[in-house]
């Protein structure tokens, strides 16, 4: 088809295309049983590709997880050892009690992995805002400050959008790992999570102040695959821009829209533009 044909030519085109699909469908005897079947079967492999986007991305925290796990495993099979070694009751108490105390951190981490992972029905209803930010910051499994980078959550416990729970919760684990990564050759980092009310929508500006990205990248940032690269603190490049495809698809699924800014050396705001109902 001609791109430089008049807008009127071309809408014609395509309502006569589609009059003639509609027409070759009700000729040929069982074609819309096999195209839904095709729809189907295409709904269920893209499932299966967002199921397998969010494993990867947890797979990309791996080692910040088996990490954290071992700082709560070491002192128990420490005081286990000496409780084992003594006959001192409080210390064997005590034992008991950090035992107990890092278990229940164990599990707790173990299940905000899971919950980040699951493939669960769609559900979307009114949601804090806040809370899934918090949610999202626990699923990280470590503590933001260990490598250096502040947060600030200005974002009031009032505030509601009309979402699913765990699709936000995702876009916003997505959104913190990857300024995490930006900003941990720092060791001084600031990450913001602002949200407000504007009109029928709500606003939340997630804003880091890592190196930014550049002009080139940016334009292409939310496709499928695109990363930028950064360097940890022993140099060694890693990606970074990991699931934007992904949070740009949750979003729009939720009546939403993600948009980004960044400056060189300033630093990169991602904003979330959600419905209230």
């Amino acid at each position: 088809m001609n791109r430089h044909q008049p807008v009127r030519t071309r809408t014609r085109d395509i309502t006569e295309g589609s009059q003639a699909i509609t027409e070759t469908t009700a000729n040929e005897p069982g074609l819309e049983d096999r195209l839904t079947g095709v729809q189907n079967q295409l709904d269920r492999l893209k499932a299966q590709v967002r199921q397998a986007q969010q494993l990867a991305h947890l797979g990309t925290v791996a080692a910040t997880i088996a990490h954290e796990v071992n700082n709560l495993l070491t002192p128990i099979r420490s005081y286990a050892q000496a409780a084992l070694d003594s006959n001192d009751p409080s210390l064997r108490e005590k034992a008991l009690t950090v035992t107990l105390k890092n278990v229940d951190m164990l599990v707790a981490m173990t299940g905000r992995v899971l919950e980040v992972s699951a493939a669960k029905a769609w559900d979307r209803r009114s949601v804090s805002v806040r809370k899934t930010a918090e949610d999202a910051v626990a699923s990280l499994c470590r503590d933001l400050s260990k490598d250096g980078i502040r947060l600030r959550m200005d974002v009031d416990e009032s505030l509601y959008a009309f979402v699913d729970p765990l699709q936000l919760q995702q876009v916003f684990f997505n959104l913190f790992l990857n300024a995490r990564n930006a900003m941990a050759s720092s060791r001084d980092g600031r990450l913001v999570v602002a949200g407000r009310r504007d009109g029928a929508r709500v606003v939340v500006d997630v804003s880091d102040s890592g190196p930014g990205i550049a002009p080139g990248i940016i334009e292409h940032i939310f496709d499928a695959l695109e990363t930028t690269k950064v360097a940890d603190q022993d140099g060694k490049q890693r990606c970074a821009g990991l699931g934007l495809a992904l949070c740009r698809d949750l979003i729009e699924e939720n009546g939403g829209q993600i948009t980004v800014a960044s400056r060189l050396a300033e630093g990169t705001t991602f904003t979330l533009h959600l419905p209230v109902k």
